[in-house]
């Protein structure tokens, strides 16, 4: 029996168990110890900054009565001591500008007009998945994801492949596109499935902000990588298999036993 998704229980623990999402995808394929460490309430990296900024920017797009509730519940974004003492945090003042940034333009501020964090659940590649649309337009025919990225034209070295990548890629938005439309697609029983966007809106002290497309062979080959990866992270997410360490995450710092290694093996391969 599939478990009933709200507002107040999407990120639950219950939730997170019960039902796969693309972070959790990543999660796994980043790293399986800390992903299913997470997942049982082990290990939490704790909500930094960044998240919360992103969190805000999402919360006045989305609306008056989300953006007061945000507020309301993060007294963390004013400062708490000092001249400035009740006055909201640089770094926010800096996200109110990057919300006007997108928000006045009349593109950018079209891609955003829809319903609002829509929850979605389906069964694909034969796992139930949970999705939290940002805006939801299907009278229009596409849904849009709002990103807060550092620079929109930064670049990733990307060593596997060995070539740079752009901050999409890097963050794995190409499978968060492929799977939301699938997921849509096959909720809502259509056959074509709608046009995925990212309104991205930089961090920079002069705000900027493009809206990014995608094409049918860069979301199909997202999913098949989903369906490649995905037997082996359920597999690991119900017990079955023991979890791999990357090595290299901070939950994997952490929980690391030393031990005695060749200079020469310090190194890894460029």
């Amino acid at each position: 029996m599939s478990m009933i998704l709200t507002p107040e229980n999407y990120y639950s623990k219950e939730a997170n168990q019960h039902y796969m999402s693309v972070s959790q995808f990543k999660d796994f394929d980043n790293c399986e110890a800390a992903a299913l460490a997470k997942l049982n309430g082990e290990y939490s990296e704790g909500e930094v900054d960044a998240f919360t900024l992103g969190s805000y920017v999402h919360a006045a797009v989305e609306g008056t009565s989300a953006f007061d509730e945000f507020v309301g519940n993060h007294p963390e974004i004013y400062c708490k001591s000092g001249s400035n003492k009740g006055e909201l945090r640089s770094e926010f003042k800096k996200a109110d500008l990057m919300i006007d940034t997108v928000l006045k333009d009349p593109l950018c501020a079209q891609m955003l007009e829809g319903d609002k964090e829509t929850i979605i659940t389906a069964e694909l590649f034969g796992v139930k998945w949970k999705s939290k649309i940002d805006v939801l337009n299907i009278d229009a025919g596409r849904m849009t994801d709002l990103k807060t990225v550092k620079e929109i034209r930064a670049k990733y070295w990307n060593n596997e492949l060995r070539r740079w990548e752009s901050f999409v890629e890097h963050y794995g938005y190409t499978i968060q596109m492929g799977v939301y439309t699938e997921l849509e697609r096959i909720h809502n029983r259509r056959f074509d499935r709608l046009e995925p966007f990212i309104v991205a809106v930089s961090k920079e002290e002069v705000p900027d902000k493009e809206i990014i497309c995608f094409d049918d062979t860069t979301l199909d080959t997202a999913l098949q990588k989903v369906a490649e990866k995905l037997p082996r992270i359920i597999s690991v997410k119900e017990g079955f298999d023991e979890p791999k360490r990357c090595g290299k995450c901070k939950y994997c710092r952490r929980t690391k036993k030393a031990q005695i290694v060749h200079f020469m093996d310090l190194l890894e391969v460029i």
